[in-house]
C-alpha cells in the first residue's frame, strides 16, 4: 500500500536540548546541592573545633597563673602567654574556687562586638554563627565562652580577634568548595557516562527506529530487535517490537482487503443480475402446482433477498468506517428461528438448532447485519463439526447477551491465539477465516461486540453482547437520521 502523500521528515534535538544535555545539568545541580548541604555542617563543625582548641589553649595559660604566689604572675610572661594564645584576656571559674582567675595584657581595640556562648550553641545555631563569621569584610573584636576541653566543670571565657578565625575557615570553605567541584565533576561525569549508556542510548534507538518504521511500517528490517534486557527499557523495546509486528501484520490484512474490495467490486454487477435471473425463475416456482415446491419456495425466496442483500453489503467491509446501519426494532426470537430454519436447511442428518431466547425479546438493530452474524457463528460451528447449536439469552438493565453453545470438537489453540482476525485461521478446510472477523465488524458498529467465552473437548460457546436501544440511527447510506429518546 503506497502512500503519495510527502513524508516529513523527523529529526532528533539538537545536542543542548537533548535528554542528555538535560541529564548532565540536573545531575551537576543535584551533585552541587548535596555539596552544599555538606559545606554548611563542615564550616559550623570547623568553627566550634577551632573556639574548642582557643578554649583549651586558654585553659592551660592560666595554669600559669595559678603556679604563681598570690596568683600573680610577671607582666612580661602574662604578655607572652596571651600573645601565644592569640586572645585579649582568658578568665577561669572552678566550681571549688570562689571568683574567677584572669590573664589580661591589655583593653582591646573597640569594644567586644559579639558574645558567643558555646554551651548553648545548637546545630542550627553554629551553621548560622559560622555563616555570619564568614560574611563581615571588617575584623571584630568577640567573645567567646565554653568549657574548657580537658576539665568539662571549668567554664572559660576568651576576648579575641575574629580576623584569625576568618581567615581559617574561608581558608577550610575554599578547601571545602574546590574537593566539592572535583567531587561534583566525577560523580556528574560518571553519573551521565552512566545514564547515557544505560538510557539515553536505548531511547535514542527506539525513537530513531519508531522514526524509521513510521516512514516505511511495512517494511520488516525496520522492526525493533529487542536487546534481550530485562529491565524497563528492555520491556518497552519488547513491547515496541509486538507492536510494530501486529501493525505490519494488520497492514498487510488491510492491502488483502482492499484487493478483495476491488475485486468484488468487479464482480458485484454481474452477480446481482445472475440473482435477478434467479429471482425471475423462482416466482415461476411459486405457480407450480407441486406443494412441496410451493412450501420450499419461501424459504427459496428469502435467501435470494438475502443475496442480493449480501451483494450490497459486501463492499461494505471492505471500505473505511463503521458499517451503516438500517436500525429497526428486532425480535431476537424470531430472528433467530430465521438464522436456524435457513442453516438447517441443508439435508444434514442429525443437525440441530435449539433456540431457548424467550420470545418478545425485543432490541433496536440492523435486522440484516444481525441476521450475518448469527448465521456465521452458526455456520462455523456446524461445519467445525457440532451437531447441536444451542442459543439462550440474558436481559440486562441496558444490553442484552446471547450465548451460542455447539457440542464439537472445540477449538485449537492457534485457532483460539487469532480467532476474530481476517484471513488469520478457519475453522473449516478451504475457509477465508472471514466470517468471524465480519461478525466483529458488524456488531461493533452496533455498540457490542463478540468474545470466545469458553471451548474444549466439549464444545465451544461464544458470547454476543448487544445494547438494546442505538444512540444513533443510521440510514443504509451512512446518514445520521435521528437520535432515539
Amino acid at each position: 500500500m503506497t502512500d503519495n502523500r510527502p513524508s516529513r521528515r523527523l529529526s532528533l534535538p539538537s545536542p543542548t536540548r537533548s535528554l542528555s544535555a538535560r541529564l548532565l545539568v540536573l545531575t551537576v545541580l543535584f551533585v552541587m546541592l548535596a555539596e552544599v548541604l555538606i559545606f554548611a555542617p563542615s564550616v559550623g563543625r570547623y568553627r566550634l573545633t577551632y573556639l574548642e582548641e582557643k578554649l583549651a589553649t586558654g585553659h592551660l595559660g592560666i595554669l600559669a597563673l595559678e603556679a604563681s604566689p598570690a596568683d600573680m604572675i610577671d607582666p612580661g610572661i602574662e604578655r607572652e602567654i596571651l600573645s601565644h594564645i592569640g586572645v585579649y584576656s582568658v578568665a577561669l571559674q572552678k566550681p571549688d574556687r570562689p571568683g574567677k582567675l584572669m590573664l589580661m595584657i591589655e583593653e582591646p581595640v573597640g569594644s567586644v562586638e559579639a558574645s558567643y556562648d558555646l554551651r548553648e550553641a545548637g546545630f542550627f545555631t553554629l551553621i548560622r554563627d559560622a555563616v555570619g563569621c564568614l560574611v563581615p569584610e571588617k575584623n571584630r573584636v568577640i567573645r567567646v565562652v565554653g568549657w574548657s576541653p580537658k576539665v568539662p566543670d571549668t567554664l572559660v571565657e576568651l576576648v579575641m580577634d575574629e580576623a584569625p578565625l576568618q581567615e581559617e575557615l574561608r581558608a577550610f570553605g575554599w578547601r571545602i568548595l574546590g574537593l566539592s567541584l572535583v567531587i561534583s565533576a566525577i560523580t556528574a561525569g560518571l553519573v551521565y557516562l552512566t545514564l547515557i549508556r544505560v538510557m539515553v542510548v536505548p531511547m535514542r534507538r527506539l525513537t530513531e527506529n519508531m522514526i524509521a518504521f513510521r516512514d516505511d511500517p511495512e517494511d520488516r528490517a525496520r522492526i525493533v530487535k529487542p536487546s534481550g534486557r530485562s529491565d524497563e527499557i528492555g520491556v518497552a523495546e519488547q513491547q515496541l517490537h509486538d507492536m510494530q509486528g501486529a501493525l505490519r501484520a494488520s497492514l498487510h490484512q488491510k492491502t488483502r482487503l482492499a484487493a478483495l474490495g476491488i475485486a468484488v467490486t468487479k464482480i458485484n454487477h454481474d452477480l446481482r443480475n445472475m440473482l435477478s435471473t434467479a429471482q425471475l425463475l423462482s416466482d415461476r416456482l411459486a405457480h407450480s402446482s407441486d406443494s412441496e415446491v410451493r412450501r420450499v419456495v419461501p424459504t427459496l425466496f428469502s435467501a435470494i433477498d438475502r443475496a442480493v442483500e449480501l451483494c450490497g453489503r459486501t463492499l461494505d467491509f471492505t471500505r473505511e468506517g463503521p458499517a451503516s446501519l438500517d436500525v429497526s426494532r428486532v425480535d431476537m426470537n424470531a430472528l433467530l428461528d430465521e438464522v436456524g430454519s435457513d442453516v438447517t436447511a441443508e439435508d444434514r442428518e442429525g443437525r440441530v438448532w435449539d433456540n431457548r431466547v424467550p420470545p418478545g425479546t425485543v432490541l433496536e438493530a440492523d435486522h440484516h447485519q444481525l441476521f450475518r452474524v448469527f448465521e456465521n457463528l452458526a455456520r462455523n460451528a456446524y461445519q467445525a463439526g457440532a451437531g447441536r447449536v444451542t442459543v439462550s439469552a440474558r436481559q440486562h438493565e441496558k444490553a442484552l447477551e446471547v450465548d451460542l453453545e455447539d457440542d464439537g470438537p472445540g477449538l485449537s489453540e492457534r485457532a483460539r491465539e487469532r480467532l476474530f482476525q481476517p484471513f488469520a485461521v478457519s475453522t473449516r478446510s478451504g475457509g477465508t477465516g472471514l466470517g468471524l472477523a465480519i461478525a466483529k465488524e458488524l456488531l461493533r458498529a452496533h455498540g457490542g461486540d463478540v468474545r470466545l467465552a469458553e471451548s474444549d473437548t466439549s464444545g465451544t460457546r461464544f458470547r454476543v453482547l448487544l445494547p438494546l436501544r442505538q444512540t444513533v440511527r443510521l440510514k443504509r447510506n451512512g446518514r445520521r437520521a435521528k437520535t432515539a429518546a
